[in-house]
């Protein structure tokens, strides 16, 4: 009986080892599915944050059955990453600067108007993105983006987009914005990512810590005598562009005071004879998107007697759709750029200094009939060279439409420069 009530005992002592054991088993399984459910579910919240940002969500791979809680399903959840995707769109840029500045009673008028230009001027670059999105890269782009625009830029009806602007701006050698003007776009877009970290919607703030040149810009100035008289055909070096072409754009911006954009966009249509006399017709080309700065510059400019002397009417070919073919167009769609950029390396080369561009040249022709003892007005010059007239009453714009055009060629004759000797190659 000893024997066997010591049987029972141990059997009994295993029965509730073995209880022990499964019941440990059983905790630790259900830790363990606790922990992956804690797992998935902040993945699952991870990827519908990305994804929210994109627009696109796809579907969080569930546990398979074996795996899954069956009193806790595993799924995507649609409603989640739809708020988030409202979230992503009411934290833009333009949100953002409703809410914390252009809202803002206390904000001065000039505080408002400063911000718009700023803004406008990102999101016509950048788009309306989402204040997460930008970066440090995303600023400095912004900061060489601005320093390449045209001091005047927004200052005209015709304004062309930002990026064609910046473009425009370098293969015409147009003055460009200071670098205080960058400053003022950087301040703004810095105070309002100040409240933006102070209320931890951003992490950081990627417009301050910015340095910016304030010292007064390079004045562009008039060539002189000295200096037209340095160059020669032989000089100019480009694969691409010929040195017929180069003689040629150099002598039209010199006897007329074209814009190089104007220049470069001449087609051979343009030249045109009015009242007996030749004419460049400068005029809007919407076939190829290509329109003057303004809309004085819609303009007849009478052809120097000097220039039909040095040959420019033989660029005038049949079927040629340019009257210089062989300028490249840039990849913004602006052509003259490779032009710019060449004749600035050539001005380098010549040792010219830093105040002298290719704009110089329409300067100069400025200059020079400004300064003429002649008796032609000086509505007639700003006819000539595409200005806005100083007074824009009715009578002065009916006036200056109807100026007879012998009356401009007695302007455009009126240019002289004894030491300039660019001759025109023959094709």
């Amino acid at each position: 009986m000893d024997v066997i009530a010591g049987h029972f005992e141990q059997t009994d002592a295993f029965l509730a080892a073995l209880k022990q054991t499964q019941a440990l088993n059983t905790a630790v399984t259900q830790t363990r599915e606790a922990m992956l459910r804690d797992e998935i579910a902040g993945l699952r919240e991870l990827v519908v944050d990305i994804k929210a940002s994109s627009g696109a969500l796809t579907p969080v791979p569930t546990l398979p059955a074996e795996e899954k809680p069956e009193d806790e399903p595993l799924q995507a959840l649609p409603p989640l990453a739809q708020g988030n995707r409202k979230k992503a769109k009411a934290q833009t840029i333009s949100a953002m600067a409703q809410r914390f500045i252009l809202n803002d009673a206390s904000k001065s008028a000039d505080t408002i108007k400063g911000t718009k230009t700023t803004l406008g001027l990102f999101i016509e670059a950048f788009g309306d993105l989402s204040v997460n999105q930008v970066s440090g890269t995303t600023a400095g782009d912004f900061h060489d983006l601005l320093l390449g625009l045209p001091a005047t830029h927004g200052k005209s009806k015709n304004r062309l987009p930002i990026r064609k602007a910046v473009e425009a701006a370098k293969e015409q050698g147009l003055e460009t914005v200071s670098g205080k003007t960058v400053k003022n776009h950087f301040s703004r877009l810095s105070s309002l990512w100040s409240m933006l970290v102070q209320r931890e919607i951003v992490a950081r703030n990627p417009w301050s810590q910015w340095s910016f040149n304030t010292t007064k810009k390079t004045e562009r100035r008039c060539w002189t005598d000295e200096e037209l008289a340095l160059l020669t055909p032989d000089q100019w070096e480009h694969r691409g562009i010929s040195r017929r072409t180069y003689a040629g754009m150099v002598n039209v911006a010199l006897y007329t005071g074209l814009r190089l954009g104007e220049i470069c966009n001449l087609r051979g249509q343009d030249i045109e004879n009015v009242q007996g006399i030749a004419c460049f017709h400068v005029r809007p080309h919407p076939e190829d998107g290509w329109s003057p700065k303004s809309a004085a510059g819609t303009r007849l400019v009478p052809i120097h007697s000097q220039l039909i002397k040095a040959g420019i009417m033989s660029f005038l070919k049949p079927d040629q759709h340019f009257l210089f073919p062989d300028l490249p167009t840039s990849s913004e769609g602006v052509r003259g750029a490779a032009f710019g950029q060449a004749f600035s390396k050539l001005k380098t080369k010549l040792d010219l200094p830093a105040e002298i561009t290719f704009h110089s040249f329409r300067h100069t022709v400025s200059t020079k009939l400004r300064n003429q003892n002649a008796s032609f007005r000086e509505l007639w010059i700003d006819k000539v060279l595409g200005h806005e007239a100083s007074h824009r009453s009715q009578g002065t714009m009916n006036y200056t439409s109807s100026i007879d055009v012998q009356n401009l060629k007695s302007v455009i004759e009126a240019l002289e420069f004894p030491t300039f000797q660019l001759d025109i190659p023959e094709s």
